[in-house]
């Protein structure tokens, strides 16, 4: 595909996620809103997006000031739309849940359009990260040529639809990254880190190159099978738990957007019990059940990866 034929897809892509996006904020504002409550969470400050977060602060919103809340959040994809001081590097979020009252043909017209504007934002996402082929830095300038000041995070996030829920609660969840790996797939990593031939602040290439050589070394003189897996933390995230009564289900989602209810009462739906998010506390987590860790030793901290004991 030349360059030409890319940049055609990545920009009207991003044009038909425009106008499905102001098509949604149009149907929902013409809805009846029955019920609205959302959790603002402070905003990344610029430099400080990798900072341990030990406290969250919440605020809520409901009602209208909801709705009006989640359609500017649905529709921010441009640091314009935003302070200065505000990270782009960091997705602003926003978890809650608004509910609305629909017909069985305004239901179908909205399960349609979010369906669609979730499929561009997948699309633009493969666009941006796998067909430009593109290293992160590069693929940020390329993406800012030609579609100046857009939030990444924000267009590739996608909304969802609740299907007749009976109680939504909101809570935290700490996650961890955890991928396995052998000893050949962690020095072949390595390797081509090493043939990039990159500086990596503070150290010169030189200096970098030493440190890729002594990580290389480090793991050659593990046996062939030693077991290794990067377990890397993944900042604290809004969860929301859905549940079904009729099929006595419970579904736990990951919540950065508000959640988007369309409730058919003329079949007999009701709007479901929305309830709080409370502050995030790191030091008064209380676990249902956390199981006994394994014994791992850390190996290269930059990577997170560690060796079974």
């Amino acid at each position: 595909m030349t360059d030409y034929d890319l940049i055609e897809r990545l920009t009207t892509t991003f044009r038909e996620l425009e106008r499905d996006l102001y098509q949604l904020r149009e149907q929902l504002n013409s809805y009846r809103l029955l019920a609205g409550r959302v959790f603002p969470l402070p905003a990344i400050e610029k430099g400080k997006e990798h900072e341990p977060l030990r406290q969250i602060e919440v605020t809520q919103k409901i009602g209208q000031q909801a709705h009006e809340t989640t359609m500017t959040h649905f529709t921010r994809l441009f640091i314009q739309q935003q302070s200065e001081k505000i990270s782009s590097k960091a997705a602003v979020r926003l978890p809650g849940a608004v509910c609305y009252a629909v017909n069985e043909e305004e239901y179908r017209q909205t399960e349609e359009l979010i369906t669609s504007v979730n499929q561009r934002k997948l699309v633009l996402e493969k666009i941006i990260s796998v067909d430009s082929a593109l290293p992160s830095v590069q693929r940020f300038e390329w993406v800012h040529r030609h579609i100046p000041g857009l939030i990444t995070l924000n267009a590739y996030r996608t909304i969802s639809l609740i299907d007749n829920p009976t109680t939504l609660r909101f809570g935290w969840a700490n996650k961890q990254i955890i991928k396995n790996l052998t000893r050949q797939e962690v020095i072949m990593m390595l390797e081509k880190s090493l043939k990039a031939n990159r500086a990596v602040p503070p150290y010169t290439r030189e200096q970098w190159a030493e440190q890729i050589e002594r990580e290389l070394n480090n793991v050659a003189m593990l046996p062939a099978s030693t077991k290794l897996k990067i377990k890397r933390p993944v900042k604290v995230q809004p969860v929301a738990r859905v549940w079904y009564q009729e099929q006595q289900k419970q579904v736990q989602l990951a919540c950065p957007s508000p959640l988007v209810v369309l409730c058919r009462q003329d079949n007999g739906e009701a709007p479901p019990e929305i309830g709080e998010l409370l502050n995030y506390d790191a030091d008064n987590i209380r676990h249902r059940y956390k199981p006994e860790a394994q014994a791992l030793r850390l190996l290269i901290p930059r990577l997170h990866l560690y060796c079974e004991q």
